[in-house]
């Protein structure tokens, strides 16, 4: 068994380095979310169950932990956005996958220089970091909060979620990559979509292309991925596995619903939210995607509830300038879907409930009003 060391320290080179002292001593490790209040500290502890904490005044407490196996590099909770986060465990290997395979598609005639602005706690910050240990990158460091001003400390890529991305000038980078939340409907042709996981050790399909050595099969309808990337296990069970085309049961299930379509992958959003109402299928984020299109919605998000009628009526909670959209959103709805994706409830909201990474967090939208 090896020690899992909590890293208690904010992004920059500090973390840099103590990634780089765990993996030289063979140990693993998990990097603390900074931003949790102390009640929510104390679960997300108890979650990773780390053997020691590592805080940036260099003080290294043991506390009543586990272990990991031999081989394990990295424990990371999942972002939580359809239910209580999980505890997934990524080996050494998985994590150099990762950074080899990102490097190797991004470099051009350069290794691409990273500019760090994603929070390390979530796989997609994270990465971004492990490619300057792991890999050949050059991690420029500066403030966090500011990805526009990388450019000027001589940083080429930047990997984004879509607020950030509103906040800086793409033209700017050599190569933008955007995570988290449904894109922007128009994007500058050097942003790069991405789609990924913790458990797939980050993105591993870019502009809707599986990176190289990531294999992708839809099975009843569900998105299933083998790739060398792939986490080893949860902290409290097995990795699930699925049998795939080829009869092998090595696959890892993840609970998206997609379709392939020549080798582009077109993910359709969570199993578990899918809105059946009146026998209609209507996925949520792309109901999202049409109702942020209309003339005053900031932010808009659609869940669905149970109905005696209906089996479940389709609610969309809206973020706007204005509470007087109801027609043009269902008029919106009914063009670019059909007559059933019309939402029935339409609840004017001041914030929509969303993961540091700009998910939508699914699970509390029926309590939002």
């Amino acid at each position: 068994m090896r020690d899992l060391v909590a890293l208690d320290l904010a992004l920059g080179p500090d973390l840099e380095r103590a990634v780089r002292e765990v993996a030289d001593a063979g140990d693993a490790f998990c990097v603390l979310d900074r931003r949790l209040s102390p009640r929510a500290r104390a679960l997300e502890l108890e979650r990773l169950a780390p053997t020691h904490v590592l805080d940036a005044a260099g003080r290294r407490a043991r506390r009543e932990g586990r272990g990991v196996d031999d081989g394990v590099g990295l424990v990371m909770l999942t972002s939580g956005s359809s239910g209580t986060p999980k505890a997934a465990e990524l080996s050494w290997a998985a994590l150099e996958a990762s950074a080899r395979i990102t490097q190797a598609t991004l470099r051009d005639d350069a290794p691409p220089a990273w500019f760090p602005c994603l929070p390390a706690c979530h796989i997609g910050g994270l990465a971004v970091v492990l490619r300057g240990v792991l890999s050949d990158a050059t991690l420029v460091w500066g403030d966090p909060e500011r990805p526009d001003t990388g450019p000027d400390l001589g940083a080429s890529h930047v990997a984004v979620v879509r607020a950030q991305l509103a906040r800086l000038d793409p033209a700017r980078y050599r190569t933008v990559l955007l995570g988290g939340a449904r894109p922007p409907h128009a994007l500058a042709d050097n942003v790069v979509t991405t789609w990924g996981m913790t458990e797939t050790g980050s993105g591993v399909v870019y502009d809707r292309v599986a990176l190289p050595g990531v294999e992708l099969a839809v099975v009843d309808g569900e998105l299933c991925v083998r790739s060398p990337t792939l986490f080893a296990r949860y902290r409290d069970r097995a990795r699930p596995t699925a049998v795939g085309p080829d009869g092998r049961d090595d696959w890892f299930p993840t609970g998206d619903a997609g379709r392939l379509d020549d080798g582009r992958l077109t993910v359709f959003g969570r199993l578990g939210y899918v809105i059946n109402t009146g026998g209609e299928k209507v996925w949520p984020e792309d109901l999202e995607a049409v109702l942020a299109r209309v003339a005053g919605v900031t932010d808009v998000a659609v869940t669905g509830l149970a109905d005696d009628e209906w089996g479940e009526r389709v609610v969309a909670l809206v973020v706007a300038e204005a509470r007087d959209l109801d027609g043009a959103l269902r008029a919106a709805a009914e063009e670019a879907i059909g007559p059933w994706a019309k939402p029935k409830e339409i609840r004017y909201v001041t914030a929509i409930p969303r993961t540091t990474s700009g998910k939508v967090r699914r699970g509390d939208l029926a309590h939002v009003h």
